[in-house]
């Protein structure tokens, strides 16, 4: 649906997007994460032809959107809905005259243009709510108005800018999983940018990790989240520091994911090995269906080797942290 290649944006001497490339399938929920600065709000207007860049090019389905101009970029945005942190709402307007607002743009009829924007009231669970005016709604339900005006041209695409980043948690996971809705319902190619992991956590099936303008880390979340050193990882599953670890014990962080999540590994391996275990920190999600979780342990007993060996064999990652000198009875085989 999406492919963006070499996708360079400049102010200046400030590089802002340095060299992107990235193919997006159609129906996928592709998250970009960063800080402030990264590069994220670059990226998106330059996919909705908001921004040209110094170089590269970017394709929406099948047309070049950084070739195209006036009438043609016009149209070809009206396949790219784009939904705003704050909302953007016309206060003066009700929430149906909003939804209606781009339908009388490309000049749609009264009648065509009421039914539609009936059609997505009810699709965006805002039934009743069509002669609200903004100051009359929620947080969350401005952001179903904007989901729903972002919809009303019926497009292949929607991006969303921080979307939730104005909202309080259960609000944004009630906007998360509507989007999630739409993405199952109607095929919908959806492009979050966020600063948020528990967004990418909740909702995303790719990530890419913008940094100053490049892209440190990408891949699948579920991939990226079992994955020692990882950023994302780090920022699921923070380590603790400053534990006074005992003479003679190892910590390492283990993480695993799929089946092995739902074994008791851990109480298998203390009786079988001849070892104590101590859990630091850490926890278990479940990332889109499938559970992934990293552990901080601390292992104390005369078999500490074969007891990460017998982790390793689950095809659990194991990265030692802290242990015995090399000259003693373990040292970590994947060091």
């Amino acid at each position: 649906m999406i492919s963006i290649r070499e996708l360079r944006k400049v102010y200046g001497e400030f590089v802002a997007l340095d060299t992107f490339n990235e193919d997006i399938q159609a129906g996928e929920i592709f998250g970009v994460i960063g800080q402030s600065g990264a590069g994220k709000s670059t990226l998106l207007r330059c996919l909705n032809g908001l921004e040209k860049p110094s170089s590269g090019s970017v394709w929406v389905d099948g047309q070049n959107i950084t070739s195209l101009a006036g009438d043609q970029l016009r149209k070809a945005r009206q396949r790219i809905g784009i939904i705003f942190q704050h909302f953007n709402l016309l206060s003066s307007r009700t929430a149906a005259e909003n939804i209606a607002f781009p339908l009388e743009v490309i000049g749609q009829s009264r009648l065509q243009r009421k039914a539609r924007v009936e059609e997505l009231l009810a699709l965006v669970g805002l039934e009743g709510k069509g002669d609200s005016y903004p100051a009359q709604l929620s947080g969350g339900q401005k952001q179903r108005v904007g989901i729903a005006r972002a919809l009303a041209a019926n497009p292949k695409v929607l991006l969303s800018d921080e979307a939730t980043s104005a909202l309080d948690p259960q609000t944004t996971r009630s906007i998360l999983d509507l989007l999630k809705e739409l993405n199952q319902q109607i095929g919908l190619t959806i492009v979050l940018i966020t600063h948020d992991m528990g967004v990418v956590k909740h909702i995303c099936d790719r990530v890419t990790v913008l940094e100053r303008g490049k892209v440190v880390e990408r891949g699948t979340v579920v991939d990226l989240a079992a994955q020692l050193g990882s950023r994302l990882a780090n920022d699921l599953f923070p380590r603790r520091y400053g534990h006074r670890v005992r003479e003679g014990a190892a910590v390492a962080t283990i993480a695993f994911s799929g089946a092995v999540a739902n074994e008791p590994f851990l109480s298998r391996l203390v009786r079988q090995f001849d070892v104590d275990v101590n859990i630091l920190n850490g926890s278990v999600e479940t990332i889109g269906a499938e559970p992934v979780g990293q552990f901080q342990i601390e292992l104390f007993g005369s078999d500490i080797r074969s007891a990460l060996d017998y982790l390793r064999s689950l095809n659990i990652e194991v990265e030692v942290h802290h242990g015995r000198t090399a000259s003693e009875q373990f040292v970590d085989s994947n060091a």
